[in-house]
């Protein structure tokens, strides 16, 4: 390849470095920490479904319960909603926070006693104890906070169970629309250890979508990062060496397929945690990310249709 095009990978490279990889690797419950009225909680998790974390602190001494739940409604002008549920550890008897703009354009937080799959009415007093609810809005993200009196037969078993959910509108009458019924929205429930341990619902980074958005940054970082700009370096100075022809090209044509092909590995992954992380779109990321995949496509066709040209 000419100098030019080894330029351009060195860019390419240091680009997709910066701009597909940090915000990959930022986006934990430890992040949203400077947005949460300063208030800090013991324990933070990423839960494994809709984007969405916990941060929460227990006071044992009188079962007190703090949270500060963060997640982006399905749309905007949609809900989010946390819940504890007593009995089981589906959506059907849970009492839960429902957070979500009223017809004044402020966020307000409602309480909710789902009784079943059928019956999801507002009420005035959960099952248990609950002060000091509010909610706030920004970077379209919504976080619900309050102080729930955890059950005594709950606090004596240490966990509870967890219900998390988005949605998509809310009616004039405060009425909240129905969630989706993708998987994550099924999966949205689990047990949170009042202790803090890993559990279910919920861990310290090690659930599978913090493990995912990992992967896709090892895979950019491999490819972008470090594979292409050393097949740039590789065809822009080694080539000058007489001793190093024929070796320098082959060096090259492996640093750079490997390095488009691995990071063919991570656009997907990414475009796939995209696709997984409804209501939370990093649009800036997402469409430079695309753009600079494609040129670099377009940049790998170019180099084999010459070869081939030069073979005939």
């Amino acid at each position: 390849m000419a100098s030019s095009s080894s330029t351009r990978s060195i860019v390419l490279g240091l680009s997709l470095w910066f701009l597909l990889i940090s915000p990959a690797l930022s986006l934990t419950c430890t992040s949203q920490s400077k947005n949460l009225k300063n208030e800090i909680y013991a324990h933070c998790l990423d839960l494994p479904s809709l984007s969405s974390f916990l941060h929460f602190t227990y006071d044992a001494s009188n079962r007190s319960l703090s949270i500060a739940f963060v997640a982006a409604p399905a749309k905007s002008g949609g809900w989010i909603a946390w819940a504890i549920n007593p009995t089981a550890p589906g959506m059907a008897g849970s009492q839960a926070l429902v957070a979500y703009k009223d017809s004044k354009g402020a966020v307000t937080v409602k309480l909710y006693n789902v009784s079943s799959y059928a019956s999801i009415v507002p009420t005035k007093k959960l099952s248990f104890d609950v002060w000091d609810t509010s909610a706030d809005e920004s970077g379209g993200l919504m976080r619900i906070y309050g102080k729930v009196k955890v059950p005594e037969e709950l606090a004596k078993a240490g966990k509870l169970n967890q219900v998390w959910q988005v949605g998509p509108s809310v009616t004039p009458g405060g009425m909240i629309a129905k969630h989706d019924f993708a998987p994550p929205n099924l999966n949205s429930k689990g047990a949170l250890d009042l202790s803090g341990a890993q559990t279910g619902g919920g861990s310290t980074g090690t659930d599978s979508r913090t493990k995912k958005r990992n992967i896709h940054g090892v895979l950019n970082a491999v490819s972008w990062g470090i594979l292409f700009p050393i097949g740039a370096i590789i065809a822009r100075y080694l080539r000058t060496f007489e001793s190093a022809d024929p070796a320098w090209f082959y060096l090259h044509v492996l640093c750079q397929s490997s390095a488009y092909a691995i990071g063919v590995a991570g656009w997907g992954t990414g475009l796939k945690l995209g696709s997984d992380s409804k209501g939370v779109t990093y649009t800036g990321h997402r469409n430079i990310g695309i753009a600079l995949f494609s040129l670099a496509t377009v940049q790998v066709t170019k180099a084999l249709v010459v070869h081939n040209i030069n073979l005939i």
